[in-house]
């Protein structure tokens, strides 16, 4: 099937599909004569794999390596825990680092009178040093997850 079909098979756009390719999480892929991508059911379960992977937050490198232990069939399923808890333990710190960051800002947002006057102490917060001011900082971006195009 062309790349528009295995995208439509897998729920992903063909953007997706060739981030993968790039990305080194799936082959190149077979050409017709006419130049278009094909994809068998083999590659189009690979994508749903690396797709759905990806969903559920494994960055680049740890869903190339569940790729290899996918295709290992003499693999210890340990391995696969390991990446998938802690994965899941990695998650966890950054829903705490972010409900932080949201607690922070509602506390701010109601120093702000929010109404027609300019004053919002919101805005002189959000400018001071937070060393000298006692406030913290917000979670750094995700690097991993969130990696690449979105659907």
């Amino acid at each position: 099937m062309r790349i528009g079909e295995a995208a439509r098979a897998c729920g992903i756009s063909p953007k997706m599909i060739r981030y993968y390719e790039r990305a080194g999480l799936i082959p190149a892929p077979t050409r017709s004569v006419s130049g278009h991508r094909v994809y068998a059911e083999d590659e189009v379960r690979t994508l749903r794999f690396v797709h759905r992977a990806r969903l559920l937050g494994f960055s680049v490198a740890d869903t190339a390596m569940l790729l290899r232990l996918w295709r290992d069939e003499a693999r210890a399923s340990a391995g696969v825990k390991d990446l998938a808890l802690r994965r899941a333990t990695d998650m966890e710190r950054r829903a705490a680092a972010l409900a932080d960051a949201a607690a922070s800002l509602r506390d701010l947002a109601g120093t702000c009178p929010g109404d027609e006057r300019p004053e919002c102490p919101l805005l002189d917060a959000l400018a001071h040093d937070p060393a000298r001011t006692g406030g913290g900082s917000a979670p750094a971006p995700s690097t991993g997850a969130a990696a690449g195009p979105t659907k």
